[in-house]
C-alpha cells in the first residue's frame, strides 16, 4: 500500500503525455502487425495464424467507451491473466519509463509507465 501511495505522489500527471511520442512508439513496436494506423493490416498480419485486431474499433467494440485499463494491461503483457495466449509479445519491459498516474473514466486512478500510457492515449485518439 505504501508503494502505491508513493507512486501516486511521485508520478507525473497524465496531461504530460505526448500523442506524437505515442504514435512513434506504436510505429516502432506495433505497426509491423497492427499497421501504421492500427487497423490490423501490418506487413506481418498476413503470415500470423491469429487475426490481428483493428485497434481503431476498440471504442465501438467497448460499447462506446475506450477500454483504457485493458489496453494498458494487454500492451504491458506482464499480467498473467492477459498474456495474449502467447500470441502477442509483451512490451511492458521495453516501455518502462517514468511512472505516471492516469484517471480512468470510472474515476479510478491507475499508475503506469509514461511510454505505455503515451501509446494507449494515441490509440484512444485514433478510435472510429
Amino acid at each position: 500500500m505504501l508503494r502505491i501511495l508513493t507512486l501516486l505522489l511521485l508520478s507525473a500527471p497524465a496531461a504530460a503525455q505526448d500523442l506524437v511520442e505515442g504514435e512513434r512508439t506504436f510505429f516502432v513496436f506495433c505497426s509491423s502487425c497492427h499497421g501504421e494506423v492500427a487497423r490490423g493490416d501490418g506487413p506481418m498480419a498476413e503470415i500470423l495464424t491469429v487475426p490481428v485486431p483493428d485497434l481503431t474499433m476498440l471504442r465501438i467494440n467497448g460499447d462506446g467507451t475506450f477500454p483504457m485499463e485493458r489496453v494498458l494491461r494487454q500492451i504491458d503483457g506482464r499480467d498473467p491473466e492477459l498474456v495474449h495466449s502467447g500470441v502477442m509479445p509483451a512490451f511492458g519491459m521495453l516501455l518502462e519509463d517514468v511512472p505516471v498516474s492516469h484517471q480512468l473514466p470510472s474515476g479510478q486512478t491507475i499508475v503506469t509507465e509514461k511510454g505505455l500510457l503515451d501509446v494507449a492515449l494515441w490509440l484512444e485518439s485514433v478510435q472510429e
